[in-house]
């Protein structure tokens, strides 16, 4: 979050800069402001999104044809055959822990935390024995800590009491843990069960609309358009192919379009362009003169 800037979650204010207090100014912002991945953020921020203005028709946004889909993803699976999820974890359950707790958070900052929290307690048993200011021990480097806490302790509670301590194969069931919503029920659908769903991130939220994959104005409308769109033999991988090509090539802020393997088939139009290399430096001869000066004067000393 930067100074000035006031993010909204679903017309709810969860966040503001210093410069965004004042009531009137705050209420001007939410109004010029577009629904991004679950988040409202400034409407000139759209544009790291793929799109200029989020009032802007999706008919009128350029869009990949099915044969650059199976092309698209054909890529994917070529340059990465088996891709995995960042997140380190040893069972259905650690990985759900995970995945909860990497709400706003980088999965490397979660993997810091995780492992020394995993190796003392990795079951729902063990997570509530170990007591919720304990779990806040081991994971206060990670944003919102104390919330994702009392979530984990809760969730393992549940599953304790409700599924034998075993992690529910069912969405419905899933998305009624605290701390647990659509997104993590379908990553842990798709990483433990192997199941063709698609969570979507603000980076697939992102290449969906700069690609012209799957536009859409909300991730449930991005992820519905993608569950149709993306070929079936692809379908279980897509997931991670998306999250990971957003993460490391097509970022937010600057997309490495000149390393982008499918930037043929991007509808992206303002790619970025290699950087031209600089210059080497040489010596510039308004320099040497002063040089040349000095030596003549220390001549002329050492004759005198």
């Amino acid at each position: 979050m930067q100074d000035g800037v006031q993010i909204q979650r679903f017309g709810q204010l969860v966040a503001h800069g210093p410069k965004a207090s004042a009531a009137g100014a705050g209420r001007q912002r939410a109004a010029r402001s577009h629904l991004i991945a679950g988040w409202r953020v400034p409407g000139d921020c759209t544009a790291l999104f793929g799109w200029q203005g989020g009032g802007a028709s999706l008919k009128s946004r350029p869009m990949m044809t099915l044969a650059e889909h199976e092309e698209l993803f054909r890529r994917f699976q070529e340059k990465s055959p088996s891709p995995q999820t960042e997140l380190e974890y040893s069972s259905p359950y650690t990985l759900l822990v995970a995945v909860v707790l990497s709400a706003q958070a980088t999965d490397v900052g979660v993997n810091k935390a995780t492992g020394p929290l995993f190796a003392v307690a990795d079951t729902p048993a063990k997570i509530v024995a170990l007591g919720e200011e304990k779990v806040r021990d081991y994971i206060k480097t990670i944003g919102l800590y104390r919330n994702k806490a009392k979530n984990v302790i809760a969730l393992s509670r549940i599953l304790l009491e409700q599924h034998g301590g075993e992690i529910p194969r069912d969405r419905e069931a899933l998305e009624a843990l605290p701390g647990v919503g659509r997104k993590t029920a379908n990553v842990v659908l798709n990483v433990a069960f192997g199941e063709e769903t698609m969570a979507v991130d603000t980076h697939i939220f992102r290449l969906s609309n700069r690609l012209g994959l799957a536009p859409g104005k909300t991730p449930l409308e991005v992820e519905l358009k993608l569950l149709k769109r993306i070929p079936k033999p692809y379908m279980r991988d897509a997931h991670h192919w998306l999250i990971l090509h957003g993460r490391y090539i097509c970022k937010a802020r600057k997309p490495d379009c000149p390393s982008c393997f499918v930037s043929d088939l991007c509808k992206f139009k303002a790619k970025t362009t290699a950087e031209a290399a600089p210059a080497p430096k040489t010596k510039s001869k308004a320099k040497a003169k002063p040089k040349a000066r000095a030596k003549s004067k220390a001549k002329t000393a050492s004759k005198a």
